[in-house]
């Protein structure tokens, strides 16, 4: 497992680049990205952003500029995503030439699907207060949003810690690889979950439901029969953004191996890893390689992680209620699937799988 995973979990390292470089025509792009919330005001949006000229990415990838890829990755799929789902006009059906060649491109560098998800929306849509600082809520902020709220801020910066908090379960997993003490690693585990999930109830301090439903949720909705103008004349759907392209809890599920029964959910799961970072690719098939860990543990430790999993899982749950069902009768996730069907089966399978 390579050390960045120890440190920051599934985060970038360094943080994210917040600008392009001083006199880079690609600063045009921050620019637009500071605007949008407020372009987003006017029904004549779509025509506006038919007219934009989009300087394109001209480099190789380095490791110098990953960071700045990322952020035309994430500045180009978020303007996508407001062309498509501009509330409160119906959703469109063609992304136009000018802006679907360009994210087309960047997200053949990086190896992805062409629509924002998840690692655009919230893995490297983040900036600390104080560099030194941790990242955690209080000390970090978004770079890109699509309205004038910080209940969208809050959203996603609640997920930002989260992640950040992962990096203890990687660290922990990687102690196991390396020979350390399984039940010590289990527990070290354990207590990170229980701090996401404090950190996952803090979802409603700065988040309204109505506001959530109707100003930013439809922005992050999947791409229906979209034809991406200039790349493909055919109509083509992708999955939208969502918490299930975290690679925290498929890492989770593969070291535990936990058995998910066959069914539209898993199949869902798999498809989600397409929308994931390459490298995180990679680490969940590091870690579904190793040895299954349940014969080699004892009841305490590993009853706590499961249940602390299944505690996350019941409040995700929860807000999605809240969130979501309340306000539409037939509700699909904005990855597009039937969740409350999918998530009680999750929950409901992980204690299952306890020591008994």
């Amino acid at each position: 497992m390579e050390a960045k995973f120890t440190r920051r979990g599934f985060l970038p390292e360094p943080d994210p680049a917040t600008h392009f470089p001083a006199g880079s025509e690609l600063s045009f792009l921050d620019e637009l990205g500071r605007d949008l919330p407020s372009l987003l005001q006017d029904p004549g949006f779509r025509q506006y952003a038919r007219e934009l000229t989009i300087p394109p990415w001209r480099d190789p990838v380095t490791a110098e500029n990953l960071p700045y890829l990322r952020l035309y990755y994430v500045r180009l799929g978020f303007l996508a995503s407001a062309y498509i789902n501009q509330v409160p006009l119906p959703p469109e059906t063609v992304l136009p030439r000018n802006i679907a060649v360009p994210l087309r491109h960047v997200c053949e560098l990086l190896q992805r699907p062409p629509i924002l998800s998840y690692d655009g929306y919230a893995l490297y849509n983040w900036k600390r207060f104080r560099p030194d600082g941790p990242i955690a809520l209080g000390n970090i902020d978004t770079i890109q949003n699509f309205v004038h709220m910080y209940d969208e801020h809050w959203f996603i910066l609640v997920h930002v810690e989260i992640e950040a908090i992962a990096a203890d379960i990687l660290r922990a997993i990687h102690e196991f690889q390396l020979g350390g003490d399984l039940n010590l690693s289990l527990r070290t585990m354990a207590d990170a979950v229980w701090r996401q999930v404090a950190v996952l109830k803090r979802i409603p301090e700065k988040m309204d439901p109505n506001l959530y439903f109707k100003t930013f949720r439809p922005y992050i909705r999947f791409f229906e029969n979209v034809v991406y103008e200039g790349v493909d004349e055919k109509p083509t759907s992708y999955r939208g953004e969502t918490g299930a392209q975290s690679s925290i809890m498929p890492a989770l599920v593969s070291f535990l191996k936990i058995p998910h029964r066959p069914s539209l959910l898993t199949d869902h799961l798999a498809e989600m890893r397409r929308f994931m970072p390459v490298e995180h690719r990679a680490l969940l098939a590091e870690i579904e390689s190793l040895p299954p860990v349940k014969p080699l543990a004892a009841k305490e430790p590993f009853n706590e992680l499961l249940e602390a999993m299944a505690t996350f899982r019941e409040v995700h749950f929860g807000w999605a209620e809240l969130y979501i069902h309340r306000h539409v009768q037939d509700p699909r996730g904005t990855g597009g699937t039937p969740y409350r069907q999918w998530l009680k089966q999750l929950i409901d399978e992980t204690r299952e799988f306890k020591i008994a």
